[in-house]
């Protein structure tokens, strides 16, 4: 059977890996990195002085290492919090570490009691554990949802051990005699007490990594100007809904929109202006087309719509709407002097048979004849002329 040693000297070499893995995550950015590296930095301290229970005085075994381990416990809530963009309840925090820390020293001091100990700092453990717990959400996205429910899970377990852990020691101190091996629940409740960090920072160390990956694919998928989709996600997309389309025999439509004269409001107003002129197309084109469809940069000032399972009649109609919206004038220029512009789009539906690229052409063309025809205006692409059979 493993001693109380050899657990507090594994689960200190566990920090020591969990502290080289968030160190690792320091450059990220990820909000809570720096609380959940702190945490683990002072663990490993406060499990060496009770490792050294004996050999250093009882004052760093018992109220420091306490102390110190009251102090990890709140920073991986402080960490939590922060990494879930919520304030931090520093008050509550600070003032039931004390109470905590208070009552190691009186059952120390005053009447030495190592059950009230336990039973005192038990209490602190458990109200942080449930409330990291309470603190964590449900998520949808699948990205986040196994590290986002992980973590809640193994808190609130840990909130439930820590509440037994005080009960069991709490029934201990009133009826000594109570039954049972104490010494193998003694060490399972040491087992418990080293180990509850280290699982708290592997969850700690999933929601960071999801949330890299999350902000890596983002940035992968969206134009960092705009925030429309990359031309890039665009296509996978625009694949997956023209093979559909073919597959169930579903309308499929395709706008692409640019702005009237940019290179004038460029020249005129500055680069500044024109991306702001780019972002507002970008937000004013999102609020007019459906949940369902997809806005993307293609390049330079050029954007592109697809709408899934909407026909000729229904991709004209949103067209018109999108040109109005984007009918617009900004107080983007110099003071009083506002910045106007205008879109031409060009509306294309998927004809049968035909593939992406000559649906992305013929949309092209009929943005090329609304810039023809003067800017400012919808035109739908003439259908695909169909190829006779037979023909060379």
């Amino acid at each position: 059977m493993p001693s109380a040693l050899s657990l507090l000297l594994v689960t200190t070499a566990m920090s020591v890996v969990m502290l080289f893995v968030l160190t690792s995550l320091i450059g990220s950015k990820v909000a809570g990195v720096r609380e959940w590296t702190q945490a683990n930095a002072i663990a490993v301290l406060a499990l060496l002085l009770f490792a050294g229970r004996g050999v250093v005085p009882d004052v760093l075994s018992i109220e420091g290492a306490n102390g110190l381990f009251l102090v990890t416990i709140a920073l991986m809530y402080c960490g939590f919090r922060r990494h879930l963009g919520r304030p931090v309840p520093c008050w509550p925090l600070a003032v039931g570490g004390v109470l905590a820390l208070g009552g190691v020293a009186v059952f120390h001091y005053v009447l030495d009691s190592v059950p009230l100990r336990t039973v005192s700092v038990s209490i602190y453990h458990a109200s942080v554990c449930f409330a990291i717990a309470a603190a964590i959400p449900s998520i949808g996205e699948p990205r986040l949802r196994y590290p986002f429910g992980f973590t809640r899970g193994a808190a609130f377990l840990l909130g439930a051990a820590h509440t037994f852990r005080g009960l069991f020691y709490a029934v201990q101190t009133w009826s000594p005699s109570a039954p049972g091996d104490i010494a193998a629940w003694n060490l399972a409740f040491v087992a418990l007490g080293t180990l509850a960090l280290p699982a708290l920072t592997l969850g700690a160390v999933m929601m960071a990594n999801a949330q890299v990956i999350r902000e890596a694919a983002h940035a992968a998928d969206h134009d960092y100007l705009t925030g429309a989709w990359s031309r890039r996600a665009f296509f996978t997309v625009a694949e997956h809904a023209h093979a559909r389309a073919q597959r169930l025999r579903t309308p499929l439509s395709l706008l692409v929109f640019d702005a009237d004269h940019f290179k004038r409001i460029n020249d005129t107003h500055g680069h500044a202006t024109g991306d702001l002129v780019l972002r507002d197309m970008v937000l004013r084109a999102q609020e007019v087309i459906r949940k369902i469809d997809y806005c993307a940069r293609l390049g330079g000032e050029e954007f592109g719509v697809l709408l899934p399972d909407a026909e000729r009649e229904v991709a004209l109609e949103v067209a018109a709407r999108l040109r109005m919206a984007l009918d617009r004038s900004l107080p983007a220029g110099a003071p009083g002097v506002p910045v106007a512009y205008t879109v031409s789009i060009g509306v294309a539906t998927l004809a049968p048979g035909e593939t992406l690229a000559a649906l992305l052409a013929r949309a092209d063309a009929a943005l090329y004849a609304a810039k023809a025809e003067g800017r400012n205006r919808v035109v739908g692409a003439a259908p695909p002329v169909p190829v006779e059979a037979g023909a060379v």
